[in-house]
């Protein structure tokens, strides 16, 4: 009989900033997971402190962007779950869009270096897989709105996913 492999899960946050011309902030990662990928921003929760993922948001931003921000400039577009990434770890995700619009690059810190791009360069950049097979049409698609949706990460390279949840904007996007 087979044995199962147990995998922890990490719970993140990850943080859709942009400027005044509607440009994403991306990182380009100098840590694992995703070393040397463009990603947004974020972290893990501090799940021993109890931290809510809105409260998480808050902290990464001003650790990794220097924006301070509280719960009330977050919209929660969307909720990711990936099952087996990479064969190492079980995720959940919470897509937040940061509504404060950011004037300058932020320096370059501990986590990567950043850049704003136009929404049409993200598909010619280094992404997870992930991140270009789904998460970035979805999350294009229902900007201002949600979706949650899971994927479930198979050894072979294959990505199976689901779109559990939608809610189409009610307004243009923040």
């Amino acid at each position: 009989m087979k044995s199962k492999v147990c995998l922890d899960f990490q719970i993140a946050t990850l943080l859709y900033v942009f400027n005044e011309r509607d440009e994403i902030l991306l990182l380009e990662r100098a840590q694992e997971p995703n070393r040397g990928f463009w990603s947004p921003c974020g972290g893990k929760l501090k799940t021993e402190r109890g931290e809510s993922p809105y409260a998480c948001a808050c902290r990464e931003a001003h650790e990794e962007i220097g924006l301070e921000i509280s719960p009330s400039d977050l919209h929660l577009t969307g909720l990711i779950s990936e099952h087996g990434y990479q064969g190492q770890t079980h995720w959940l995700m919470f897509l937040f869009e940061v509504k404060v619009k950011l004037n300058a690059l932020p320096p370059v810190h501990a986590e990567g270096r950043f850049e704003f791009f136009p929404r049409e360069k993200i598909s010619s950049l280094k992404i997870p897989q992930t991140d270009r097979e789904q998460i970035w049409p979805w999350f294009w698609q229902f900007r201002g709105g949600f979706f949650a949706a899971h994927c479930h990460c198979h050894a072979d390279g294959r990505n199976e996913w689901a779109l559990e949840e939608t809610v189409a904007a009610d307004v243009s996007p923040l």
